[in-house]
């Protein structure tokens, strides 16, 4: 669709945004054992691993002291592993651990629970809204994701 949005599309999306927003707070607040930051960059390293510190802090858009900061607590906690860069001794490399990779699976599962929950309160003509939105969620998803370098 090429048109230009009409204020009811504007009154709506301003709508969307706060109701995603919103929604986006209560699973993130669901999840106690790790930061914000240290999640955001724990599912950034789960879908791009192995990956520099540096294109890790551009990803996160951070800067790179910022991200060294994230990455000793994940490190710490046990949760990635730095290695050398085989192409720059200078650099490193990071990659979910075993540990990481179960607490990634724990969240998804919490935020998935918690998102049921929810669910269970609609009523079944909100279930079939909800289904029916869900694809043009993701697509709309794709429409707004910044494009990735």
């Amino acid at each position: 669709m090429n048109s230009s949005p009409t204020q009811p599309d504007t009154e709506v999306a301003a709508r969307l945004r706060v109701a995603l927003g919103r929604l986006n707070r209560q699973l993130l607040q669901r999840q106690s054992e790790a930061s914000f930051a240290q999640l955001s960059a724990l599912f950034v390293i789960e879908k791009w691993a192995p990956i520099r510190i540096g294109d890790l802090a551009q990803r996160e858009k951070v800067a790179a002291p910022s991200m060294t900061r994230t990455l000793s607590g994940l490190v710490a906690a046990g949760w990635v592993q730095r290695e050398p860069d085989p192409d720059d001794g200078r650099s490193f490399m990071v990659t979910l651990t075993p540990g990481g990779e179960a607490l990634i699976s724990k969240v998804r599962k919490q935020r998935t629970a918690a998102l049921v929950q929810g669910m269970e309160r609609l009523t079944p003509a909100q279930l079939e809204a909800l289904h029916a939105a869900v694809p043009v969620l993701e697509q709309l998803a794709s429409e707004v994701e910044p494009k990735q370098r």
